[in-house]
């Protein structure tokens, strides 16, 4: 999955690279396992505005991802690799043995043809979905569960994965790629293999019209607006904030810790980059 680059004809073109799609193998998704994707632009229920720096972009639909990969024991082959907008990673559409099509995200190593099986008698081989407790150590996985059954919920996004570091009775201890070691339940799913589309992190957006078709609306600094719109605005000039940073609303933007959950902060051997 390379990166491909222009020729220089505009300046928009002159820094940006975008994949070659090379591995994609079909344009148009599997339509019953798509849904109509709502765009809410920042806006919650009541329609005012939470998440700022969202709104229009490219129309899309959403693609039905099969995160509990719960088809025990059937096994089943990649037919297409496609391109999700609603995601980093590639995924890829599986066809089991028993007629029954799913969404998967794809590992990074697997193609069209190759066969992938999940269950806790399952190979731990790329693409293959097990528990963790049914894995060696040191094994490099992605799509993991946080409650067993739930799905899949962290280490999801393009070349991310985690490792197995240890397992102690009915916990095993995984390595996230934020750098934070924590516990998880053994019975817990994961699938074997590091998530595909490896170069997107090295790619150059070039220009803010293609900011503008992800979705992403222009930032604007505190430091530049009034007073009234911001607590770092105001001054005479290039002022400094004078305070440390917070959102428009006065919640701390840095530094301070936001993380108040008893039940499971517990389970957090070492945190990321090395605090506490």
């Amino acid at each position: 999955m390379p990166l491909r680059n222009y020729r220089p004809t505009s300046p928009g073109l002159r820094q940006m690279t975008r994949s070659t799609f090379d591995e994609i193998t079909t344009d148009e998704p599997h339509k019953p396992l798509t849904e109509r994707l709502v765009r809410k632009a920042g806006r919650n229920s009541q329609g005012r505005l939470t998440v700022r720096h969202q709104g229009a972009g490219h129309k899309r639909l959403y693609r039905v991802i099969d995160w509990k990969r719960d088809k025990f024991g059937v096994p089943a082959t990649i037919a297409t690799v496609e391109y999700d907008p609603n995601r980093s990673a590639r995924i890829g559409l599986l066809h089991y043995a028993d007629g029954d099509k799913r969404y998967m995200l794809l590992p990074h190593g697997l193609g069209v043809g190759d066969v992938v099986v999940s269950g806790a008698d399952a190979e731990a081989r790329v693409g293959n979905a097990l528990p963790l407790g049914r894995m060696p150590l040191g094994t490099q996985i992605h799509n993991v569960e946080m409650v067993a059954g739930r799905g899949g919920q962290i280490v999801r996004s393009a070349g991310s994965s985690a490792q197995l570091l240890a397992k102690e009775g009915e916990m095993a201890t995984i390595r996230l790629p934020s750098g934070e070691v924590r516990r998880v339940r053994a019975d817990c799913m994961a699938t074997v293999g590091q998530v595909s589309n490896l170069e997107h992190e090295n790619q150059n957006i070039g220009k803010a019209g293609r900011s503008r078709h992800m979705g992403r609306r222009p930032e604007v600094r505190g430091v530049v607006m009034n007073p009234r719109d911001h607590p770092h605005g105001g001054g005479e000039g290039k002022s400094p904030t004078g305070m440390p940073p917070k959102t428009p609303w006065g919640k701390p933007a840095m530094g301070l810790r936001t993380r108040k959950n008893k039940t499971t902060g517990k389970m957090i051997v070492r945190r990321r980059y090395g605090r506490g």
